[in-house]
């Protein structure tokens, strides 16, 4: 009877070991992959880590290989599938704070001082260039404030379309509408040119598709709900495709780039490496420590589990850090990222 139950304890221990390596894994190759992979991407990390936990426990019951190997497999988990960063500040520049914000205003309409909460967010990160996404709602009055583009921030420039706005310390100009296909406003994206002391930089400003009504389907319906996935999936994928491709056309090479929002895909994802082929990188990787989670908070696990907005810079611009936000005045964390604007 031992030996049966030390071959299965093994048996348990040598497949929770396989399989939590290989889906971390793949996770990180980010390329094009079976609809489960991408989904996998977006799970609470108590999904993987509690699987990751339980193999390190029975190895104890195996001897010290298997408590090094079950070791490993948990710290795969906690950095690379949990999307631990510890990056390294640059050094040189002329220093720029920027926050993007999914601000979710429908939703602020209905609380009783929503608007406030929104603002003081902001006014805590004192940014000099903000960029806010679900802005939907934002023209109305909530109490004695009127939440309007430009006066809400506290920013002498300010540009809102739709559901974007860009608001600034700096001048702002060309700022745009940009389409990424013919199916609507839902499908698009805001585009700036800011005027920094004499430099000009590109900001561009998206909001993707969400992954709520795909993740509800193969949640609910399981096997039967994989198409509804894969069609969010391949709508996400290719609303990041047809930016990156717009912003080649369009981009001046010699003009710094910022491209942030509520991206609603991890960085591992292939929706996010759409951007950094442009040659982007993402500011939290970059300089940021932890974790870095700016969403989850407001689902039913009750904690931010996902890094889904982001900050992406192009080369010439330094990143000496960036964070995640407070969790009280939206579904979303802010994300703030201290750069470096290099000048030549």
């Amino acid at each position: 009877m031992a030996r049966i139950t030390y071959q299965l304890v093994r048996a348990i221990v040598a497949l929770l070991i396989a399989g939590l390596g290989l889906l971390t894994l793949a996770q990180q190759a980010g390329s094009l992959g079976p609809w489960w992979l991408e989904l996998s991407r977006y799970l609470p990390y108590p999904a993987l880590l509690g699987p990751a936990l339980l193999a390190l426990l029975l190895s104890c019951a195996l001897g010290w290989r298997w408590v090094t190997a079950s070791g490993v497999t948990l710290g795969l988990v906690t950095t690379l599938a949990m999307g631990w960063a510890w990056g390294r500040p640059d050094t040189g520049g002329a220093p720029l704070r920027f926050m993007t914000y999914n601000v979710k205003a429908y939703k602020a309409v209905l609380r009783t001082g929503g608007f406030e909460a929104l603002a003081r967010e902001v006014a805590l990160h004192r940014p000099d260039i903000l960029v806010t996404q679900d802005n939907h709602g934002i023209s109305h009055a909530q109490g004695a404030v009127v939440w309007s583009a430009a006066q809400a921030f506290g920013m002498p420039h300010a540009f809102a379309i739709d559901q974007y706005v860009v608001a600034s310390r700096y001048p702002l100009r060309d700022c745009a509408l940009g389409r990424l296909d013919d199916r609507g406003l839902a499908q698009a994206y805001v585009r700036c040119v800011v005027d920094v002391n004499g430099a000009a930089l590109d900001v561009v400003s998206a909001h993707f598709e969400s992954p709520r009504s795909g993740l509800n389907a193969a949640r609910r319906e399981g096997l039967e709900g994989a198409g509804d996935w894969r069609q969010n999936f391949d709508d996400r994928l290719a609303q990041a495709q047809a930016l990156a491709r717009d912003l080649r056309v369009r981009r001046s090479g010699a003009r710094p780039l910022i491209v942030a929002g509520d991206l609603n895909a991890p960085e591992s994802s292939p929706v996010i490496r759409a951007l950094l082929g442009l040659g982007l990188r993402d500011a939290f990787s970059s300089a940021g420590r932890g974790y870095g989670f700016s969403y989850g908070h407001a689902l039913r696990p009750g904690f931010s589990f996902l890094r889904i907005d982001h900050v992406l810079v192009s080369g010439e611009i330094g990143v000496v850090d960036a964070f995640a936000g407070g969790a009280q005045a939206s579904d979303h964390r802010p994300v703030i990222a201290d750069l470096l604007l290099r000048t030549h």
